[in-house]
């Protein structure tokens, strides 16, 4: 049965993700958000194509491991007799010729380790969201892959015709494959590879020497933020919330979202949590993305997503030819929230490049020209915060004015004021300082309820969300204030499920939610820490460590009942609340002293 039990790779262009066996199940090209090649994890519950596997005959046992601080995957394959394969999966990235080489390619790398082993080859590619590829062609060295739109070459060591024929084979030395573009491929090939593997490994190891790490949990650490590494579209900047589609919310619930595009919002908590480790590449890179953003806009609206390469328009539609994860469909493309108005987006630019106008380590610090910039979103988010919106969790029926969206246009005018004062222009500094702290007033008004003492997630009603929370992370209460303590208290009470926390426990367009949303369980961990509580937010945070796959990593949603992972995957918000729960309740390095 197909789990969320994978392993990522990738290099910022493309990604794969590889099951427990070893097979390549969920890889897109030429980009995250494209056409899958591998989609076998949303073909069904038995899918005859869509994967790529190198198995061991009379397989007994599949041990998997990343090398240290890298996002290469060894799989060492044994059989009921000992014989032994390691499978080396990467997707090159190093620096050449002074850019950085990041294919449309997947490499793999199969030696011998132990007797004598037999391996199959079986490659069974998909176009057109789960249609048939073209027949392959092969050459004395290689198979041609005919796509819709392109056409990729796998160029490989091992006997072409025992691939084409899926049949089994002794493996006496080391195998090379590499399917990437459709040009021969210059040099050789087990050289070029075993050269890209090695440059492939010093990048990562290098960018993961540059982190500032806690001292505790730095495997989670180390594996969340390489995964959302991978999870940036380097090219334009662009961070996707998840490398998948359609891994529904829970079983036969028909939430089944495509998560492969930018969200304004998962944007900002991923820089926010890689900015705490100085992955500062990151947040340049997304800055340049939302600079072009903010240009298309010309102070109009800012959608809540776009697509990696800033298209506006997310078109959702059905992909008829796969049957969804474990059967259950329907499987999206696009995502029909792009049409949605969410106003905390104002806050979240603004609050993700105003880091611009105080580090001086960036190559390219912010100036006058960006504020005046900012300030136009700031004008939205003046105009807009006590309008009705769809809020963070997107709700498509229905509208209301959201507490959270209303707190993020405040954040968006009180961090205005304080780039204005670093910019020595003390009349914009009060005059944006001045809109925040209306805000703030209308807030407290508004969404206070005395009778309950607790904010309510809207102004119009009582309602409990678990995004009241980050009212702390935004600096709009204090850890001690009375009206956040009571707020925590009412959402720990209403939306606690045993160790977990629901988003929310009303019914919205599609019923009431089954499973817990794990970022909201992370921003309890972090207000149990604040507020006094720090035994049980270390309880919590370990726990939820328990529940990560075999690769160190979370889905978007957590049965609270089971245990079992659901949603897309890897999750941002999910690897954002690892990075910034373990650098809140680490010891402090002076501890080791």
């Amino acid at each position: 049965m197909t789990s969320v039990d994978l392993w990522p790779i990738g290099n910022c262009q493309v990604s794969a993700l590889v099951d427990r066996a070893g097979r390549y199940i969920w890889a897109c090209v030429p980009r995250v958000d494209g056409d899958p090649l591998f989609s076998a994890l949303v073909g069904g519950a038995e899918p005859e194509r869509g994967y790529w596997a190198i198995d061991i005959e009379d397989s007994a046992s599949v041990e998997q491991r990343y090398i240290r601080n890298t996002a290469i995957l060894v799989s060492r394959h044994t059989d009921s007799s000992g014989n032994a394969i390691e499978v080396i999966d990467f997707c090159p990235r190093f620096e050449r010729q002074g850019r950085t080489y990041r294919p449309v390619a997947f490499a793999r790398i199969v030696r011998p380790v132990a007797g004598s082993p037999r391996i199959r080859v079986t490659l069974r590619t998909t176009c057109g969201w789960g249609g048939s590829c073209q027949e392959h062609n092969g050459g004395s060295n290689h198979l041609r892959v005919l796509l819709d739109k392109m056409s990729l070459r796998l160029t490989t060591t091992a006997p072409i015709g025992m691939i084409q024929d899926e049949r089994s084979f002794r493996l006496e030395q080391p195998l090379h494959f590499f399917l990437g573009p459709d040009e021969s491929f210059s040099g050789d090939l087990a050289a070029t590879v075993d050269a890209m593997l090695h440059d492939t490994t010093l990048e990562w190891q290098e960018w993961v020497r540059g982190l500032a790490i806690p001292l505790e949990w730095q495997d989670v650490v180390i594996r969340s933020a390489i995964t959302l590494k991978l999870c940036q579209h380097e090219e334009t900047g662009a961070i996707v919330a998840a490398l998948t589609t359609s891994i529904p919310e829970h079983a036969g619930s028909e939430r089944n979202w495509d998560y492969r595009y930018c969200w304004v919002r998962d944007a900002y908590y991923t820089v926010q949590a890689l900015n705490r480790l100085g992955a500062l590449d990151v947040l340049e890179g997304y800055l340049g993305y939302l600079r072009n953003i903010v240009d298309e806009a010309r102070g109009g609206h800012i959608q809540p997503l776009y697509g990696v390469l800033g298209e506006a328009t997310l078109e959702e539609r059905f992909a008829p030819d796969l049957a969804g994860y474990r059967g259950m469909g329907p499987v999206r493309v696009g995502n029909a929230a792009y049409s949605q108005h969410q106003y905390d987006a104002y806050g979240q630019i603004i609050l993700c490049s105003v880091h611009a106008f105080f580090d001086q380590r960036l190559f390219r610090p912010s100036g006058i020209e960006d504020f005046e910039a900012l300030e136009k979103i700031g004008e939205r988010a003046w105009t807009h915060y006590d309008q009705p919106d769809a809020g963070l969790w997107e709700l498509r029926t229905r509208q209301s004015v959201h507490t959270y969206s209303a707190a993020m246009c405040w954040a968006a005018c009180d961090r205005l004021a304080n780039a204005a004062k670093v910019l020595d222009l003390p009349k914009r500094c009060t005059f944006w300082q001045e809109r925040a702290d209306h805000i703030r007033k209308v807030i407290e008004d508004r969404a206070w309820r005395p009778d309950t003492n607790r904010m309510s997630a809207t102004f119009s009603g009582d309602d409990l969300d678990a995004s009241l929370i980050q009212l702390l992370d935004l600096r709009f209460f204090e850890p001690d204030d009375p009206r956040f303590l009571g707020t925590l208290a009412a959402v720990e009470a209403g939306l606690r499920r045993g160790s977990h926390m629901l988003r929310y426990d009303t019914e919205d367009d599609f019923g009431l939610p089954e499973t817990a949303f794990n970022v909201c369980t992370f921003w309890l961990i972090e207000a149990l820490h604040f507020t006094g509580r720090g035994d049980d937010a270390r309880a919590l945070f370990e726990e939820m460590l328990g529940r990560r796959t075999a690769a160190g990593l979370l889905s978007e949603d957590i049965d609270p009942h089971t245990g079992e992972l659901w949603g897309n995957y890897p999750q941002t918000y999910s690897l954002v609340g690892m990075i910034n729960c373990a650098s809140l309740l680490s010891k402090p390095w002076s501890s080791i002293r």
